[in-house]
């Protein structure tokens, strides 16, 4: 079997890492971006794009300790889902993982704000479209 599809066609895949930092009370910590950003005011999951030669969980932890200033134990970060959305020319693959165990106190240090959201109350939230999926299967697992 061919593929007739020419590789001009195919969107650039851009890989993005999130978690989900779940708090003893169940509830998941969401960042707002700033404005100036594109998805400005935007609810979402920390994280951001993988690098070329990182593994996602080395982004992940990279990524988090830019955005959040924690520190988050390889080991502590457990896969729990994709997305895929198209982002203009581009079309964004989102792996999310979860953890509970993170050390220091998570600051906005690039993001306007932090909130502490259920799962359930994500769904009233402005967020990006890759994000939006991975609201139900949160409130599943958490």
């Amino acid at each position: 079997m061919t593929n007739d599809r020419s590789e001009s066609a195919t969107p650039f895949l851009l890989p993005v890492v999130a978690a989900a930092l779940v708090d003893l009370e169940g509830r998941v910590l969401l960042q707002r971006r700033p404005e100036g950003k594109s998805l400005a005011g935007l609810w979402e999951f920390p994280g951001g794009k993988v690098e070329p030669g990182e593994t996602p969980e080395a982004a992940l932890i990279r990524e988090l300790e830019e955005e959040l200033a924690i520190a988050v134990p390889h080991a502590c970060l457990a896969p729990a889902a994709f997305a895929s959305a198209p982002l203009g020319d581009r079309h964004l693959m989102l792996l999310l993982y979860i953890t509970r165990k993170w050390s220091g106190v998570p600051r906005a240090l690039e993001a306007a704000e932090l909130r502490w959201v259920r799962p359930a109350d994500m769904h009233a939230l402005p967020m990006p479209p890759a994000d939006k999926p991975l609201i139900g299967l949160l409130d599943v697992l958490i």
